[in-house]
C-alpha cells in the first residue's frame, strides 16, 4: 500500500516570524496572565487598523458577540434578528442571554443579509408589537454586508446593529475597513481564520464607555475593592498576553494574507473559466472581499455530482472541503424559530447550501497543492 498524499487543509494556520519573538517576549517577562503589554498592544493596534477608538481582546468571537449583546441589553424574551447563512457560533449568544433568535436570508448579490428580507422583517415586527432589540448582520466567506441599505432600514425603527466581520477581517465596504459599520464589531482569531492566535476574538467600537465595562465582564467582573467582590456576573473571556502577542505578529502580514488569499481564488477561477456550472460567491462593487474560503456553487444541470460526494472524493485524496453553512433555521436547534426568506419564492441562503461548497484556500496554500485541488475537481466538471 502506497503512502497516504500530504493533507491538503481548508485553511490552516500561516505563522510567520514576528510571533516567535512577541512569544518570547511574553516569556522572558514572565507576563503569561491574561494581562500585560502585548494584549494592550494588540488592542490599540487593531483599532487602529479598523480605524475605530479602541477595542477589547477576549477568548474568541462568540465571547465578543456575547458580550456586545449584553453590552447592548439583550436579556430574557428579547427579540435578535439575525442573518440564517452563517456558523452558529453567530446566533448562540441570543440564547446566552435569554433572547429569541429570527433569521434572516440573505441576498444574491453578496450572499450576506438581505435589505429585502430584513425590511419586511422588521416592517412585522412593528406590526406586532416585538421589534428586535438588536440585528447580528454576518459578513460571509469574507466579503462585508451592505452596511448603507442595512443601516437605512434599521435607523427609522433605532435598532442597532452587531457587525459579525469574523470571517471579513481585512475586507472594505465603500473604502472603510470591515467591522467599523455596527455599534460594535467582532472579529476571530480561530486557527481557521486570516489571522489567528490560535483562539481568540476581538470587539472593536467608537462607544469607549461600553468597551470599559465590557473588558470589566470579560475579567470575572471585579470590584475595585481591596479583597474579591462580584456586584455583576462577569466572564472569564479575556484574551491572554501570550496569545496577543502571536496576534501582534499576524496583524503585521494581515494584508499580504489578505493577497495570497486573493490570489488562490483567482488561480481557481483561471483553472475553471472554460467550463461550465460553476459559479463563484460573487464580489459586491460595494466593496474589496479577503475571499477568506473560495465559494462557489454547482449548477445540478450540468454536474450531476452532489457537493457531498465531491467532497467524499477529494476526501479519498486527503483533500479537504467543506460544505457551504447549513443555515440557521434550519439547525434542529432552532426550527422552532421564525425565518425570513429574501422573497416569497426565494430563500437564497437554502439555494446556496444545497448547492455549495468550499474549496482549500489559506494564505500558505501552494500552486502545486492546489494544483492537485483542481485535478481532483476535474473529473466531475463538464467542459464546454
Amino acid at each position: 500500500m502506497g503512502a497516504k498524499p500530504e493533507r491538503i487543509f481548508l485553511s490552516s494556520p500561516h505563522m510567520g516570524s514576528a510571533e516567535q519573538l512577541f512569544i518570547n517576549d511574553a516569556f522572558d517577562t514572565n507576563w503569561i496572565a491574561p494581562v500585560g503589554p502585548h494584549l494592550t498592544k494588540f488592542e490599540e493596534e487593531v483599532a487602529a487598523y479598523s480605524g475605530t477608538k479602541g477595542a477589547v481582546a477576549v477568548t474568541s468571537g462568540t465571547a465578543a458577540i456575547h458580550l456586545a449583546l449584553r453590552a447592548l441589553g439583550i436579556g430574557p424574551g428579547d427579540v435578535v434578528f439575525c442573518s440564517s447563512f452563517t456558523f452558529v457560533a453567530s446566533a448562540n449568544p441570543i440564547l446566552y442571554q435569554g433572547a429569541k433568535p429570527v433569521f434572516i436570508d440573505s441576498e444574491p448579490e453578496s450572499w450576506n443579509m438581505s435589505p429585502k428580507a430584513l425590511k419586511r422583517a422588521l416592517e412585522e415586527a412593528e406590526k406586532s408589537g416585538q421589534l428586535p432589540k438588536a440585528i447580528v448582520a454576518v459578513n460571509l466567506y469574507g466579503q462585508s454586508a451592505d452596511y448603507d441599505e442595512l443601516k437605512k432600514i434599521c435607523e427609522p425603527y433605532q435598532v442597532p446593529i452587531v457587525e459579525d466581520a469574523a470571517e471579513s477581517l481585512g475586507a472594505t465596504y465603500k473604502g472603510k475597513a470591515s467591522g467599523t459599520f455596527g455599534e460594535f464589531g467582532i472579529f476571530s482569531f480561530n486557527g481557521n481564520k486570516i489571522i489567528t492566535t490560535s483562539n481568540g476574538g476581538m470587539i472593536v467600537s467608537d462607544n469607549m464607555d461600553a468597551l470599559q465595562k465590557i473588558r470589566f465582564w470579560s475579567t470575572q467582573a471585579k470590584d475595585i475593592a481591596k479583597y474579591y467582590q462580584h456586584s455583576e456576573t462577569g466572564y472569564n473571556y479575556r484574551l491572554s498576553n501570550v496569545l496577543a502577542g502571536i496576534g501582534r505578529g499576524q496583524l503585521m502580514v494581515l494584508d499580504d494574507r489578505v493577497e495570497a488569499r486573493r490570489r488562490v481564488f483567482n488561480r481557481y477561477q483561471e483553472a475553471f473559466s472554460g467550463l461550465r456550472g460553476i459559479h463563484f460567491m460573487p464580489e459586491t462593487q460595494h466593496g474589496r472581499s479577503t475571499r477568506w474560503l473560495t465559494a462557489l456553487t454547482l449548477d445540478s444541470s450540468v454536474i450531476t455530482a452532489p457537493p457531498e460526494k465531491i467532497i467524499e472524493a477529494l476526501e479519498v485524496q486527503n483533500i479537504e472541503t467543506r460544505r457551504l453553512w447549513k443555515p440557521m433555521h434550519r439547525q434542529p436547534l432552532y426550527a422552532h424559530c421564525d425565518y425570513y426568506p429574501h422573497d416569497e419564492q426565494t430563500s437564497v441562503c437554502d439555494s446556496l447550501f444545497a448547492s455549495g461548497i468550499c474549496l482549500p484556500s489559506g494564505s500558505n496554500l501552494t500552486p502545486s497543492q492546489q494544483n492537485k485541488v483542481i485535478d481532483a475537481l476535474l473529473p466531475f466538471f463538464v467542459q464546454c
